[in-house]
């Protein structure tokens, strides 16, 4: 089978998502298949044809703004007519579209319709019926985070967007997945019933999934880690992944601020870019008197991002956005560490409270820095939740599974294209 991958992204270096596209391309190339990826790029010079891990990535120029992707998704551009060129040289039995919202847009599905391809859409967020990270759906602070108002309507998007509103926007999204994608897939359960509230048809999960390691870092690669950042004899709270207000890095530096008294040797490593954290965030931690015990790391990746996951004890993902999945959640699992995860999103589908890890509501601080407490008073504990989950990665979400269920996918979306 010839299968086209459409992302806004192509670099597996900068974010898990474009990795596991990536992974998945490997492991069909591997069983026979072929398979390329379309992207789209924002400065001219970068426009061709690259190699990335044996993966043929075709870098389409597109310089829309994603300020305004509300109203750019759903326009025909440019890239559009070089999308077309892409599928007539490859001549691609499925495609399939993951990340398009800023760039590639809806109307590169339709394009692949006309091309004859099966076309399978995948939803890794909540972008399909939302402009950005959806906040609005819990009620916040003043709510406890207990509500779940997944519906977008009028009232709720244009005090958030304002003149990038587009009244039009969510009804095109809609007609184009019905006519145009034959098979729809969402990352979990949680984001399916979003999505559904929304009234877009969802045909099937499709739990995220990474590839294993070859080889998991020594005893001495973690105690060089921990040398190097200054960890050697600390108890490591770790969370990692883009740095934002949304992905609940103030909430955690509060927690700290509560669990700091009772261990003196906690310290929490902040896997992101550094300059990010000490614009946003490195503020709030001296204000919370906690500074000296955030190690900032920069960007990390390859062996050093898995020396970290290793010298990690507890990790930890209290998004206060809907969070999709939590990819980072399976990567610390993959190293046997515990995780607390948010109750916001698909964290509880990969999470599983008390056996993992625990699920917990990032509003309530005090439950929340209870379960990392209970982690960190008790070692076994730590290394019995965390051998759990590493059983449970390796059970549900492998990229052989994803690869397998992905083709049943791309089947029954050939057969409907044919059909």
């Amino acid at each position: 089978m010839r299968v086209l991958f459409l992302s806004d992204l192509h670099d597996p270096r900068i974010g898990s998502s474009v990795r596991q596209i990536h992974q998945l391309a490997a492991h069909l190339r591997a069983h026979g298949h072929a398979t390329e990826l379309a992207t789209a790029v924002t400065e001219r010079e970068l426009v061709g044809l690259l190699d990335v891990d044996g993966l043929r990535v075709h870098r389409l120029f597109d310089d829309s703004s994603p300020r305004w992707r509300g109203w750019t998704s759903v326009a025909a551009r440019a890239i559009h007519d070089d999308l077309e060129r892409v599928l007539a040289g490859f001549r691609p039995d499925v495609v399939h579209a993951h990340l398009l919202h800023a760039h590639l847009g809806y109307e590169s599905l339709t394009r692949a319709r006309r091309a004859g391809a099966g076309v399978v859409f995948t939803a890794h967020d909540v972008m399909t019926f939302c402009y950005q990270k959806l906040t609005c759906f819990h009620g916040g602070p003043e709510r406890g985070g207990t509500e779940r108002d997944y519906p977008a309507y009028w009232q709720k998007c244009i005090p958030c967007q304002r003149l990038r509103w587009n009244p039009w926007r969510n009804a095109a999204i809609r007609r184009v997945l019905a006519r145009d994608v034959q098979r729809f897939t969402v990352v979990s359960d949680e984001l399916g019933a979003a999505i559904r509230a929304n009234g877009i048809r969802v045909d099937r999960t499709l739990h995220n999934a990474v590839r294993l390691q070859a080889r998991l870092p020594s005893a001495d690669d973690v105690a060089a880690f921990r040398a190097r950042f200054g960890l050697s004899g600390a108890r490591v709270l770790t969370i990692g992944g883009r740095l934002h207000e949304q992905k609940g890095v103030g909430q955690l530096l509060a927690m700290l601020a509560r669990l700091a008294p009772r261990y003196p040797d906690l310290r929490l490593l902040v896997l992101g870019r550094r300059e990010v954290y000490e614009r946003e965030f490195e503020p709030r931690a001296r204000s919370l008197a906690v500074a000296e015990r955030v190690v900032a790391t920069g960007w990390l990746d390859g062996d050093e991002l898995q020396a970290a996951y290793a010298a990690t004890d507890v990790f930890v993902t209290p998004s206060i956005c809907f969070d999709t999945f939590g990819l980072v959640n399976l990567e610390a699992m993959e190293h046997a560490k515990p995780v607390v995860a948010t109750c916001f999103g698909g964290s509880p589908e990969v999470v599983r409270d008390g056996e993992t890890g625990f699920v917990a509501n990032p509003f309530d601080l005090e439950g929340f820095a209870g379960a990392i407490a209970r982690l960190l008073d008790d070692p076994q504990a730590r290394r019995r939740m965390g051998a759990a989950g590493r059983e449970r990665l390796v059970a549900h979400f492998t990229i052989p599974r994803l690869a397998a269920e992905c083709l049943e996918e791309y089947e029954l979306a050939l057969r409907l294209a044919r059909g």
